[in-house]
């Protein structure tokens, strides 16, 4: 198996993280509304209080226009609820204007008290259908624009899209300097630019190994080109439980009343849904075997009902413990998990698998920002 360069090559333990379901994304049967799992304040607070009690170092706060909560605003409500757990909110490049953007985040990370992580989306808004090209071009002067208001006494930038001139710096500095670690994911020729130009650790969606690969290794040539070294992260939803059988039995159950019609509504309502990524997440499935596991332990059901991360690792303690050794070999140290219903799930891995990981956070050192105290890798049976 190939791999890659990374930034951590020397750190020795993986951050492990949690999402919550602030886009209306949880179920007990996918495709089946369920009131108590709806996309309350309350239900997705819940959820990353659980992660951080269980030991999760790190939670993803999606975005949709559509449905659930707002990114941000959820995000300043977690600050003074949470006190170890990092939270990586969502940015849509383009959604705020983007000095505003850079004030928000830096009073964010303020409020977490540098716990505030980024994850960089380029995406169309509600009733508009941009060119790709366009899209992340935007992103990419979004994302230097913030990097001089983090960096910078003044904001001066001429690009295609921004234009700012001798803005003053002063309330967008970040309690981090430099700001937050810029995580992103993206397919196109375009978006691996932009990743390997400014963003800090590349996330991908759940493929067999060897596509999972050769896109690391893709990264990495553009990465070089500019210089730099990335670090790498896995997005895949899971199911663990004492026994591969009682896993595979669960994630049957779980599409056990799902009507593939409402499916593709669902899939279809996300504004990513006729994206490069999405479409790699359904070749999978094609791919799959007439239970829908495309590699040993890797199944591709949650797709059905899902945009994006469309596939869950689904085995005993020991497999999946097997599975994420295997992606740790190939440079990956950041992973983002899930599982449903979000609580339970959690729930299950927390007892299950994270006694036996060393954890950490990935540490600002590792990327852009120099003399920075990195986080302390938590040994095995740790908790944090």
């Amino acid at each position: 198996m190939t791999v890659v360069p990374v930034t951590s090559a020397d750190l020795d333990a993986s951050e492990i993280s949690w999402f919550s379901a602030l886009c209306s994304d949880d179920y007990r049967f996918l495709g089946v509304p369920d009131g108590a799992l709806r996309s309350s304040f309350e239900h997705c607070r819940d959820i990353v209080l659980e992660a951080e009690k269980q030991g999760f170092r790190n939670i993803l706060a999606p975005s949709s226009y559509q449905v659930g909560q707002d990114t941000l605003s959820f995000v300043a409500g977690m600050a003074p609820l949470t006190s170890t757990i990092n939270m990586l909110g969502a940015i849509r490049c383009g959604e705020m204007h983007p000095i505003m953007l850079a004030r928000t985040v830096a009073t964010l990370d303020h409020m977490l008290k540098g716990r505030l992580t980024l994850n960089v989306i380029s995406s169309d808004f509600p009733g508009e259908k941009e060119d790709s090209s366009y899209r992340y071009q935007r992103s990419r002067e979004v994302v230097q624009i913030l990097k001089q208001a983090w960096t910078q006494d003044e904001i001066n930038f001429e690009g295609e899209i921004y234009n700012f001139k001798g803005l003053t710096t002063d309330p967008a500095k970040p309690y981090h300097t430099g700001g937050p670690l810029l995580y992103f994911g993206g397919y196109s020729p375009a978006a691996l630019d932009l990743c390997g130009e400014h963003c800090d650790v590349y996330l991908m969606w759940p493929e067999p190994k060897e596509n999972l690969a050769q896109r690391m290794t893709d990264v990495n040539a553009v990465a070089e080109r500019y210089g730099r070294t990335l670090d790498y992260g896995l997005r895949v939803h899971m199911i663990v439980r004492d026994t591969e059988a009682e896993a595979r039995e669960y994630a049957d159950s779980l599409v056990s009343k799902l009507d593939d019609e409402y499916g593709t509504l669902i899939r279809d309502r996300a504004h990513d849904s006729g994206s490069l990524g999405v479409s790699h997440q359904s070749r999978a499935r094609e791919l799959a075997d007439k239970f829908g596991y495309v590699e040993p332990n890797l199944w591709t059901g949650v797709g059905r009902a899902r945009s994006g991360c469309g596939a869950a690792l689904v085995g005993s303690a020991d497999q999946v413990l097997s599975k994420i050794e295997d992606y740790r070999k190939m440079g990956i140290r950041a992973f983002i998990f899930s599982g449903y219903p979000h609580i339970d799930e959690c729930k299950h891995f927390g007892k299950l698998v994270m006694p036996e990981l060393k954890t950490c956070s990935l540490p600002h050192e590792y990327g852009r920002v120099p003399n920075q105290t990195p986080a302390t890798p938590l040994g095995v049976g740790e908790r944090k």
